[in-house]
């Protein structure tokens, strides 16, 4: 079995095609109801290739994107090189290198799952302000939305790794309990998805139980995964159910 870091390995490119930013609405109410604003420094864990630290950045805040992956933080450093307040860290949720009581706010955006949740806690409570908040963010698929149940099946039968998308956390996971300790709130806002047939391989190529090339069986996985678009396709375009949901409090 490959570990979590050896998962995302060869993966950034289809990452920074396939995979979405969170909704804008989302980032909106961040900056008008909970405190973030342009001074704010965050903490960005499991940063991958920039995704969420792109958006915080376009409002000018100051994120330090802590990934232990290098061919995701170095993809991270090309994709945000027009920021001037992106500051790439190799560290892990255990282990940031970020100086106590540094941070206004810690965020994490499809990654919690990946993470040592007591560890992570402790590292939080070390790097955050007094008072400051933690976001755990995820692009959650629509599971009455027919295409997700359709490709869930085909993540199932082809790659051995798959185990639910997001690594089959569910809402109000017992491991997001734990973490705060039965002390947060949620919120989510609808961000629909709209894939051309080549985003859409590269979404699913993303992901981290997705099978390579070389792999057994990948020529079959791809098939099944173009005749779904193809199914679903209207002009196209594959229009995928989603919406962004957070976690959110003070540890």
């Amino acid at each position: 079995m490959r570990s979590t870091l050896q998962k995302f390995d060869g993966r950034a490119q289809d990452y920074v095609v396939g995979r979405p930013v969170y909704a804008q609405e989302f980032v909106e109410a961040l900056f008008r109801d909970y405190g973030f604003s342009s001074d704010s420094v965050i903490a960005d864990i499991g940063s991958g290739t920039g995704k969420f630290a792109g958006q915080l950045l376009e409002r000018g805040c100051t994120v330090y994107g802590v990934e232990p992956n290098d061919d995701m933080k170095e993809k991270a450093v090309e994709e945000l090189s027009g920021f001037v307040r992106f500051y790439p860290v190799k560290g892990t949720e255990a282990g940031t290198t970020l100086e106590d009581h540094s941070a206004d706010f810690v965020t994490t955006a499809q990654a919690f799952h990946w993470f040592d949740v007591p560890a992570f806690a402790k590292e939080c409570r070390r790097i955050l302000k007094p008072g400051g908040k933690v976001f755990l963010i995820w692009n959650v698929r629509d599971m009455n939305d027919q295409l997700n149940q359709e490709a869930y099946e085909i993540y199932r039968n082809y790659c051995p790794d798959f185990k639910g998308y997001s690594g089959g956390i569910q809402k109000d996971d017992e491991r997001i309990r734990a973490f705060f300790d039965d002390r947060y709130q949620y919120i989510e806002f609808a961000n629909p998805l709209y894939y051309s047939e080549e985003t859409f391989i590269s979404r699913s190529l993303s992901g981290s139980y997705s099978l390579k090339e070389g792999d057994a069986r990948y020529q079959e996985y791809l098939k099944a995964l173009r005749d779904l678009f193809a199914k679903y396709q209207k002009d196209g375009i594959l229009t995928m159910g989603n919406h962004t949901a957070a976690y959110f409090g003070i540890l």
